[in-house]
């Protein structure tokens, strides 16, 4: 393997709460278990290192509380910057109800202050995989930031955009240029209905490849569909890359397990076809333990696709 996996996005801390259903408004529900690790960009690198790729961190990040934990996990990687000494990294509150679903309230910190400045410490290579998350373009500050970079990588270089659940309140300049140096878009189901609001009742296959024209030429639209699987849009047509059967417990970072392992195969030069396998499988075995950054190792990867 030549190459990183160059990841853009935003290290947080979560505070994770398990509880049994969301209370009503005004109300309150104690929660049977909770974690403050760190997360957001940190749960898709993790998944692509434990695949097998180096993972190059070029997101910003913050002195205090939360900015430890955030340090503390990023030495791990190689890291582009050495972070603000003013201001503290965000968080994230994490609500995961009895139906594995997540619900997240967010206070962004020194991972809004991404620079153009930051980004040009990177010293990419056409062998890179540059992973760009919505989340970073949701900040004014990151946007400017990413946007400016983005056209000027190498032109042989590749870069995957997941956009996130705040697709939607994206600015229409901004996503479209970050759409428009993207090589392959991995979105969820809902946001890639969001991504296609004029399509209504529209399948998830065909909205995925109503999304191509909007990306690079030759570009390449995942659909997460979550346990179905994955569909692909690109030059070879529409087809579903089917997923793995699971007793789900925790959904939060399966979508980050689905894009760093995504990234990690691309990197090795996997097929389009064999890469979103490998990722379905990564997100089938997170979403069965409780946690963000519980994408799993190569060979439990390996294990379930040898037994299917």
């Amino acid at each position: 393997m030549s190459g990183r996996v160059v990841y853009t996005g935003n290290v947080i801390v979560d505070i994770g709460l398990a509880i049994g259903a969301m209370p009503e408004p005004g109300g309150d529900v104690i929660a049977s278990s909770s974690q403050i690790t760190a997360g957001g960009g940190f749960n898709a690198m993790t998944a692509a290192a434990r695949d097998g790729a180096p993972v190059l961190y070029a997101g910003q990040y913050g002195t205090g509380p939360f900015g430890s934990i955030v340090r503390e996990a990023l030495h791990g990687f190689a890291v582009a910057g050495p972070g603000l000494s003013d201001l503290d990294s965000g968080y994230s509150i994490v609500l995961v109800d009895d139906s594995a679903e997540r619900t997240f309230v967010t206070y962004v910190g020194a991972e809004g202050q991404l620079r153009l400045a930051d980004l040009r410490l990177v010293s990419v290579e056409v062998e890179d995989i540059v992973v760009v998350s919505g989340y970073g373009l949701a900040h004014p500050v990151n946007a400017e930031a990413l946007t400016a970079w983005l056209p000027g990588l190498p032109e042989a270089l590749r870069v995957v955009l997941d956009p996130s659940p705040l697709v939607a309140d994206l600015p229409p300049g901004v996503l479209g240029a970050a759409l428009a140096r993207t090589d392959v878009l991995s979105a969820n189901a809902r946001e890639t209905r969001l991504l296609t609001p004029a399509l209504a009742d529209a399948p998830l296959a065909d909205r995925a490849a109503a999304l191509r024209p909007r990306l690079r030429p030759g570009g390449t639209v995942i659909a997460r569909d979550n346990s179905e699987g994955a569909w692909i849009a690109d030059d070879q047509g529409v087809r579903l890359v089917p997923g793995f059967q699971v007793n789900a417990v925790d959904t939060t970072g399966a979508g980050d397990a689905h894009t760093g392992v995504l990234a990690a195969a691309l990197l090795r030069a996997d097929p389009i076809d064999t890469a979103v396998r490998r990722a379905n499988a990564a997100a089938a075995l997170a979403v069965t333990k409780r946690g963000p950054a519980t994408a799993p190792e190569a060979a439990e990867t390996d294990r379930l696709l040898n037994a299917r």
